[in-house]
């Protein structure tokens, strides 16, 4: 996804955010953010992909004050509120076992999103309206088709405390007679989920744990370890969580594979590209 102007503030909060997170030292941040100014100054223009700028930015903010994993504490919690939702996921899924349900369920998880959504805003209000909104865009039967002629899926994994969501939706795909191979982040990058994190959430007991070989906002598929572009390229369907995903996505070459991106569209941004109203729930086949 190319940039809009209204990146530019988004960026800059994170920025903020991320800094506050890594270190203390005022000096260090403001010659930080002053680097950044400059980064974007250079950087945010037309035709820019995003995911790409925002890459650049979290990793400058991670060199810069040696913090390699600002938001290791806030990973933390997150897993922690996703588990704390579980039980009223379950009973959700309870009276709702259709393919759809469970795609709802791990849209909900995306909205345990500190990076879009900022550090503090009420978890339980938005999770319990979300899991009872409809799907603003809704491809999910279209994905049903495709998974009952394909063999190969690449489920591209977001944040943590969404990936325990996730579980939920992976473990139905296997009622397809599919095998998933998870994609995480090999290094950590904002709050996104890396290997011990997903092996945290019992992944690797239903699918093939592998990473992206970077560390990445979303997907950039120049950035690619030869072994995941191998995956990459040879998966039949892609199932894509989170904004990030979106925008790299969206940018990546896709050929003849089926790209579904699951998110909840928290920015205006990400929602103009997509064609919804901000907080949407979307399921959307992209290629």
């Amino acid at each position: 996804m190319r940039v809009y102007y209204e990146c530019a503030p988004c960026f800059l909060r994170q920025a903020r955010e991320a800094l506050d997170l890594a270190i203390d030292d005022e000096k260090l941040k403001f010659k930080i953010m002053k680097k950044i100014i400059n980064l974007l100054d250079s950087k945010f223009k037309e035709g820019a992909i995003s995911n790409e700028i925002g890459t650049t930015i979290h990793r400058l903010i991670k060199e810069m004050t040696g913090n390699n994993d600002p938001y290791a504490y806030e990973k933390k919690r997150c897993n922690k509120i996703a588990q704390n939702f579980l039980p009223i996921v379950r009973k959700f899924l309870k009276d709702n076992e259709n393919l759809e349900d469970f795609v709802k369920v791990a849209i909900t998880g995306n909205i345990i999103d500190f990076g879009a959504l900022g550090l503090d805003f009420n978890h339980e209000k938005v999770v319990i309206e979300s899991l009872h909104s409809p799907l603003e865009v809704n491809h999910t039967n279209i994905l049903e088709d495709d998974l009952k002629k394909s063999k190969k899926v690449l489920y591209l994994a977001d944040n943590t405390g969404e990936i325990i969501f996730d579980r939920l939706l992976i473990k139905k795909l296997l009622d397809y007679d599919v095998n998933i191979t998870v994609a995480v982040k090999d290094k950590p990058i904002l709050n996104d989920a890396c290997i011990e994190d997903a092996l945290e959430a019992g992944l690797n007991k239903i699918a093939d744990i592998v990473t992206t070989g970077t560390d990445s906002v979303g997907v950039i598929y120049h950035e690619f370890s030869n072994e995941f572009k191998e995956i990459f390229d040879n998966s039949q369907i892609i199932i894509a969580k989170g904004l990030g995903n979106y925008e790299g996505l969206t940018e990546a070459p896709l050929d003849n594979k089926s790209v579904f991106c699951l998110l909840n569209a928290k920015c205006t941004a990400i929602a103009k590209d997509i064609g919804v109203k901000v907080g949407s729930n979307v399921m959307i086949k992209i290629n």
